[in-house]
């Protein structure tokens, strides 16, 4: 039986912007009290973790612990298939310092040329991770598979939004509105999870 959140104060342990947005609204109807580790001054642990749920859960950890407030952290990123799953739990420094995802997003398509490739399949994966301040923590993870598109489309969404086609879709996440995007993205699939386990009476 999943720990469930008994209501209150919440830490989104995220300085990524476009994460905090999402993961805000997507906490809206929950009725917790939500502040991001940035406003509350927590320091961004370094992300030693060789999967996205280890870095997740590092994340929540720090800023649980630092807090003595629940707190939840994503761990999130693009797998393109012939990259081998990369640029995986390593998609944010793919960005480099400045958190340019438009070399992101060249690199990706430099290194697909390079290899002379037609695989175009790509997926975005999620996890999130709710730890309490003594230690324990629940993971649940969210995947969307598609495909990627060149030049980048779209200017609505953050990150590798605008160059990824989800299946059954002709737009990239970056053309579609973000109620749309709610429905059905990774980190949608591992938030219901996480509601389901943690948050539902």
């Amino acid at each position: 039986m999943a720990r469930r959140f008994a209501g209150g104060e919440l830490i989104v342990a995220t300085h990524n912007p476009g994460k905090l947005r999402e993961i805000v609204e997507l906490l809206q109807p929950l009725g917790a009290k939500v502040s991001s580790a940035g406003e509350r001054g927590l320091p961004e642990p370094e992300e030693t973790g060789l999967t996205f749920i280890a870095n997740a859960e590092l994340k929540a950890l720090a800023a649980a612990t630092a807090s003595g407030v629940p707190a939840l952290a994503d761990d999130s990123g693009l797998a393109v298939t012939a990259l081998g799953g990369a640029p995986g739990i390593y998609s944010a420094r793919w960005a480099g310092p400045g958190k340019d995802f438009g070399l992101a997003m060249a690199r990706v398509r430099q290194e697909l040329a390079a290899l002379g490739t037609a695989d175009d399949r790509a997926a975005f994966i999620c996890v999130l991770t709710l730890a309490w301040p003594d230690g324990h923590c629940e993971s649940f993870e969210g995947r969307v598979e598609g495909r990627l598109v060149f030049p980048p489309r779209g200017d609505k969404g953050f990150g590798y939004d605008p160059i990824f086609i989800a299946e059954g879709w002709d737009i990239s996440f970056g053309e579609m509105e973000p109620s749309a995007k709610h429905e059905m993205s990774h980190r949608a699939h591992a938030f219901r999870q996480l509601v389901a386990s943690c948050f539902a009476s």
